[in-house]
């Protein structure tokens, strides 16, 4: 019945096997306060990506409960307990539990009334079937119970083992109750190495390619975030099919070819690929695409100012040849050391004549670099008469230029020097 990666490490195997996530001792406790008065009725149980990452002998990141109880019974079961309960999402009908630092998301079985390609209408069920129909693909309704036997009403165990991503029922219907379920279709078709394309499921995505626009941007981004930051996206190119719809989706990832060296790039230990490189990568050009893809996806100011960073350093780099070279030491001091090497990273990419053992070499120097102290401070200024304020900081700043102009060397004669021309001016 489950499904074992070749490609898995001999750990992850013996710690499947012998502490399984279903028997931690805070799913004991949780599952002990959902049972209480249920007379051995199945009351609640693992679905989604917990159970199928721990059938596929995968890291399990986060984990999903289905309960047959609602949002209110719920709250009142654990009114008593150590376990604080979050109304994260309750109109939907999900909780999240917390217990000793850890999240359980908890979300009552549902059944869809009305869709509209956005969002779902849904009525809470106790119906285990109902719940299984209404979800996307037959890999995300495969349900785990605390004892660790599957219940698999959509027989999504097998597709899972064959690689095949396909939807539950029609694949026209289950795309326009929710557009987004393109986006995570070519996901998991990623994700799961070398999958089956299921042709029906392709060409009804082809057919409704339009109904992305009808989502939020935040909830897009959202979904192409975690599509970037899977270990293997460069294996987007495996299936041609899925690379056109990817294309039309996002056409402002006009390098999209620089994801074949991610590959090269992922072979060292040292290095993880952020899924802010990744953007970059796939955006930085000197036309400003990248500020184009922001506005449009509504990226946070966080990511907007990382790419407007990278953008700028490519620029220099363009303009200076040096960059990582003669002014190495000082672009360390302006950037700190793990940003001129994400720098580095990027341009690697870009520039794929650049090999790994180069940019594990580049590492290694930039880990070796220090970077002193300046070694003036207020007070010598002060004993020179100089007073504390804008004044004082204003000539401390000057000075500081000079020493990193000095390759961090502080010369008593270009302080002086320095000192008398602040003073002329």
């Amino acid at each position: 019945m489950f499904v074992f990666s070749k490609e898995k490490s001999f750990f992850n195997l013996i710690k499947r096997k012998f502490f399984p996530f279903h028997k931690s001792k805070e799913v004991k406790k949780i599952f002990s306060i959902l049972s209480q008065g249920s007379e051995n009725k199945q009351v609640a149980m693992f679905v989604g990506g917990c159970v199928r990452k721990y059938l596929s002998n995968e890291k399990i990141d986060d984990i999903d409960i289905a309960t047959i109880y609602t949002p209110n019974q719920v709250i009142e079961k654990f009114k008593n307990s150590n376990i604080e309960v979050k109304k994260t999402g309750i109109d939907h009908g999900t909780l999240t539990l917390v217990l000793n630092n850890r999240n359980f998301e908890i979300t009552t079985l549902r059944e869809d009334i009305s869709t509209d390609g956005r969002h779902a209408n849904v009525s809470f069920t106790d119906n285990w079937d109902k719940d299984s129909e209404r979800r996307d693909f037959t890999i995300n309704a495969i349900y785990l119970n605390q004892k660790g036997k599957v219940f698999d009403p959509q027989l999504g165990v097998e597709d899972l083992k064959k690689k095949e991503i396909k939807f539950i029922g029609d694949p026209q219907q289950r795309i326009k109750e929710d557009y987004l379920r393109i986006l995570r279709y070519i996901r998991f078709s990623i994700q799961y190495e070398d999958f089956k394309e299921d042709s029906a499921a392709l060409k009804a995505i082809q057919l409704n390619l339009n109904g992305i626009t009808k989502l939020s941007k935040e909830r897009v981004y959202s979904e192409l975030e975690k599509i970037l930051k899977l270990k293997n996206f460069e294996d987007i190119f495996k299936s041609k099919m899925l690379l056109d719809i990817f294309r039309l989706i996002f056409p402002e990832f006009k390098y999209l070819e620089r994801a074949k060296n991610f590959t090269k790039i992922r072979s060292l230990k040292q290095i993880n690929l952020q899924k802010d490189i990744i953007l970059a990568s796939l955006l930085i050009d000197s036309s400003n695409n990248h500020e184009y893809f922001s506005h449009k996806h509504h990226v946070s100011n966080e990511i907007k100012n990382i790419l407007n960073f990278y953008a700028k350093c490519l620029k220099l780099i363009n303009q200076n040849q040096n960059f990582f070279e003669k002014d190495l030491r000082k672009n360390i001091f302006y950037h700190g050391k793990e940003k001129i090497k994400l720098v580095f990273l990027l341009y690697s990419i870009i520039n794929d004549e650049i090999e790994p053992s180069e940019l594990a070499a580049f590492i290694s120097k930039v880990n070796g670099i220090l970077i002193p102290k300046f070694p003036i401070s207020g007070d010598y200024l002060k004993k020179r008469g100089y007073k504390t304020g804008k004044i004082l900081g204003k000539k401390l700043k000057s000075l500081e230029e000079k020493w990193i102009e000095n390759n961090f060397v502080v010369d008593k004669k270009v302080v002086e020097k320095s000192l008398d021309e602040i003073n002329k001016n």
